[in-house]
C-alpha cells in the first residue's frame, strides 16, 4: 500500500505563497535541480568542472526557472516574484519544510516570518561571513557589467564580449576553479543560499543544521529562493543589457517564412492546452536507512497536461534544400493587472519548450512535432527511475552516460498550470533559425541528449551556437514595443489558451 502525501502538508491557504506547492514542492522539478548541479559541480577536477558554456548554462537554466514561477504565478493569480535585493531587510516569506533529513535523521529547520540575514560564525562548520561581504560582491559584479570587464588575478581586463562574456559572468556567479578572480569576485550565489539556510541559527548557538535552502536538492521548495534568483537574473541582465541589440538582419532567415502555427492537442479544441491534477506513485526504498522487505511507494499529487502537437507551415523560398533551427516558446500576454505585457518585460518569461532541427524542402512544408519530443524534458520514467536497476558497471563510460541521464525538467510540468474557466491568455512563439549560423560540428552518439536545451550534451559542446535564450536574450532594437512588432519574417506568433481544471 503506498503511503499518500497530501497535498497540503507544509501549509494552508491561509499563507498565499502555498498556491505554488504543486510547483515548488514537486519532486520532479526538485530532482531536476539537484541533478543539475551534480553534473555541473563548482568544485571537484578541473575535467570536471570545466564543462562548456559551463557558466552560460548556470545563468540560462536558473533565468527559465524564474521566468517558469512566475508564469505559474500568474496561473494563481499572484504577481511576479519580488527579488530579495536588500539583505538587511527581513525576508516576509516564512517556510516549515516538514521533512526529516535522511543524513542527519534530523527534522529540517524552519525560517519563521520576517527572518534577518546576519553575519555569520559557524566555527564547527568553517563558516564565517558578514553580510558586508554579499553587498562587497555585488558592487563589484555590476561594476563590471557596467565597465564590460573583469579583472583577473595578474590586474589584467578581460573584455565581457557578446560571445563569451556571459560565459565569465556565470563563473564568476556560482564560483568554481573557472572563476577568473575569485578572491576579488567572492562567491555571492553561493554564499547567499548558504546566509539564507543558517539566517535561523547563524552563530550555532542551537546547535541547528542549514534549512532546505542549503541544498540543491530541496532549495527549489522554498518561496525564497524564487526571490533570490530573480535578484541573481537582474544581476545578468546588467549585462545582457548592455549588449549591442540584435538586427532585423540577425534575426531573419532569407527566403524562409513561418506562414502560420497552432497547438492541436490530443482531446479538445485547437490552441487550447488543458492541465489537471494527476497522482503517482514512486519507489523511495533507496532512500532509507534501513532495509525494508520490498518497495516503498509514496504516492503523491502532481499537475499534469494532455500531449499535444505542434503544427507549423514554413515556406522555403530559397529554391533549394534549406536546414533550420525551429524555436518555440511562450509567455503570458498580459501582466498581473490584466493588461498587455510591454515586450520588454514579456521577453524576459519567454519559457523555452523545444528547439529542434528542421529540413525544408522547395515550397510548403507542414512540420509535426509532438510535446513529448521536446528538448528541454525527459520522460516521467527516467526522472524518477531506480538508480540500481540494470546500472552499468562502476568507472565505466557506460556508468557516466548512467549518471548524466537524470538531467532534465520534467515532462510533466511542460506546461504551466493555467487558469480554469476561460484559461490563461498566452502567446506561444516559433521561429526558424538559419542553421548554418546554429550548428556546431560534433557527434552525438550515445543516449540521453532529449533534454539539452537546460543539460547541454554530456562531454560533448553545447548543441547550438548561439546564446542560450536567442532571440529574447537582449534588449529589442529600437521602437520594439510588442511582440508582434519584434518579428520578422521567419518568426510567427499564436495566441493559445491554458486552462486548468481541479480534479
Amino acid at each position: 500500500m503506498p503511503i499518500t502525501v497530501p497535498k497540503d502538508y507544509t501549509a494552508s491557504d491561509l499563507e498565499p505563497e502555498h498556491r505554488l506547492w504543486y510547483f515548488r514542492e514537486d519532486v520532479g522539478i526538485n530532482l531536476h535541480h539537484w541533478h543539475w548541479h551534480l553534473v555541473y559541480p563548482f568544485d571537484g577536477s578541473d575535467a570536471v568542472v570545466r564543462k562548456d558554456r559551463r557558466g552560460e548554462l548556470f545563468y540560462y537554466m536558473h533565468q527559465q526557472i524564474v521566468a517558469r514561477y512566475n508564469f505559474e504565478r500568474f496561473s494563481n493569480n499572484l504577481p511576479r516574484v519580488q527579488r530579495l535585493n536588500n539583505f538587511r531587510e527581513p525576508i516576509a516569506e516564512a517556510y516549515f519544510p516538514k521533512m526529516d533529513s535522511l543524513v542527519a535523521s534530523r527534522a529540517w529547520p524552519a525560517r519563521p516570518s520576517n527572518t534577518r540575514i546576519t553575519d555569520m560564525n559557524r566555527e564547527l562548520d568553517q563558516i564565517r561571513f558578514d553580510v558586508n561581504d554579499l553587498e562587497r560582491w555585488t558592487d563589484r559584479f555590476v561594476e563590471a557589467c557596467h565597465q564590460g570587464f573583469v579583472m583577473n588575478t595578474n590586474g589584467q581586463r578581460v573584455t565581457l564580449d557578446e560571445r563569451t562574456g556571459i560565459d565569465t559572468l556565470g563563473n564568476i556567479m556560482e564560483s568554481s576553479q573557472l572563476s577568473i578572480n575569485r578572491p576579488l569576485y567572492g562567491d555571492l550565489h553561493n554564499m547567499g543560499h548558504v546566509f539564507i539556510s543558517y539566517s535561523h541559527d547563524p552563530d550555532n548557538r542551537h546547535l541547528e543544521s542549514f534549512g532546505v535552502m542549503g541544498d540543491s536538492a530541496t532549495a527549489m521548495r522554498d518561496p525564497v529562493f524564487y526571490r533570490w534568483h530573480a535578484y541573481i537574473d537582474d544581476l545578468f541582465q546588467e549585462h545582457k543589457q548592455r549588449l549591442p541589440q540584435y538586427t532585423t538582419q540577425q534575426l531573419d532567415y532569407s527566403g524562409i517564412r513561418v506562414t502560420g502555427v497552432e497547438v492541436q492537442p490530443k482531446q479538445g479544441p485547437v490552441n487550447t492546452l488543458q492541465t489537471f491534477w494527476q497522482q503517482s506513485d514512486v519507489d523511495l526504498s533507496r532512500g532509507l536507512d534501513f532495509n525494508p522487505r520490498g518497495s516503498v511507494l509514496a504516492r503523491f499529487t502532481h499537475l499534469q497536461h494532455s500531449n499535444f502537437e505542434y503544427r507549423i507551415n514554413i515556406t522555403n523560398n530559397t529554391g533549394a534544400q534549406a536546414m533550420g533551427t525551429c524555436r518555440i516558446f511562450m509567455a503570458p500576454r498580459n501582466d498581473e493587472r490584466g493588461t498587455p505585457m510591454f515586450f520588454r518585460d514579456q521577453r524576459q518569461m519567454m519559457t523555452e519548450m523545444d528547439k529542434f532541427t528542421v529540413s525544408l524542402n522547395p515550397g510548403n512544408n507542414l512540420m509535426r512535432r509532438n510535446s513529448t519530443d521536446s528538448t528541454v524534458t525527459i520522460p516521467f520514467e527516467r526522472t524518477f527511475r531506480n538508480l540500481d536497476r540494470n546500472r552499468p558497471t562502476a568507472g565505466s563510460q557506460n556508468e557516466a552516460e548512467f549518471n548524466f541521464c537524470g538531467c532534465g525538467w520534467p515532462q510533466h510540468m511542460l506546461v504551466p498550470k493555467g487558469l480554469p474557466g476561460t484559461g490563461l491568455p498566452v502567446d506561444l512563439f516559433v521561429m526558424v533559425s538559419n542553421y548554418q549560423d546554429d550548428r556546431i560540428d560534433q557527434d552525438l552518439a550515445g543516449k540521453c541528449n532529449d533534454a539539452a536545451s537546460f543539460c547541454g550534451v554530456r562531454d560533448r559542446k553545447y548543441p547550438d551556437r548561439r546564446s542560450m535564450g536567442y532571440p529574447f536574450d537582449r534588449l529589442p532594437r529600437t521602437g520594439v514595443d510588442s511582440l508582434q512588432q519584434f518579428l520578422t519574417p521567419n518568426m510567427a506568433t499564436t495566441q493559445i489558451t491554458i486552462v486548468h481544471t481541479d480534479r
